[in-house]
């Protein structure tokens, strides 16, 4: 899908700022590589802590269920939640974030992620709020990283980039 962002007059262009293009399918695999592996950090430094290594999950699942407190159905919002962010940040790397070096410009989009999921978002959220912030960072590098470097798909024969 070829974006533009433009004002078009009768015959000629008068702005146009290219955004290039971006493969839903290549949206949705690095999206899903991202969302499986950006709780390792995390996880790993729970277990090391001996604390809860679901915490992280039933707090995200209070980004649709506030007044939850049941693991199970936690669980289940945290999985819709974040299956939802994973694939909607992975469209705005996917666009920004360019093919070389693209892990180190993903991991710097995560910590741009990170600011605005834990520093504005996640203070509206007590549990999220209550989280260790290192290894929730670490996550969202984790994931920008994986999101970033994911290989994208190349044009078949007789497919426009127009």
């Amino acid at each position: 899908v070829e974006r533009g962002l433009g004002v078009h007059a009768p015959h000629r262009t008068v702005l146009r700022v290219s955004l290039g293009m971006v493969r839903i399918g290549d949206v949705v695999r690095a999206g899903m590589a991202g969302a499986m592996l950006s709780g390792v950090p995390s996880t790993v430094h729970a277990l090391a802590t001996r604390r809860d290594p679901l915490e992280g999950a039933r707090a995200a699942g209070t980004l649709l269920l506030p007044r939850e407190t049941r693991t199970l159905p936690l669980l289940a919002a945290a999985t819709v939640a974040h299956l939802g962010i994973s694939l909607g940040w992975a469209a705005v790397l996917r666009t920004v974030v360019p093919e070389r070096n693209g892990a180190a410009w993903g991991a710097l989009g995560g910590m741009a992620i990170a600011a605005l999921d834990l520093g504005v978002i996640g203070r509206r959220f007590p549990r999220i709020h209550a989280l260790p912030v290192l290894p929730q960072v670490a996550d969202h590098l984790a994931y920008g990283a994986v999101v970033g470097a994911f290989p994208r798909s190349r044009p078949s024969a007789g497919t426009s980039t127009r």
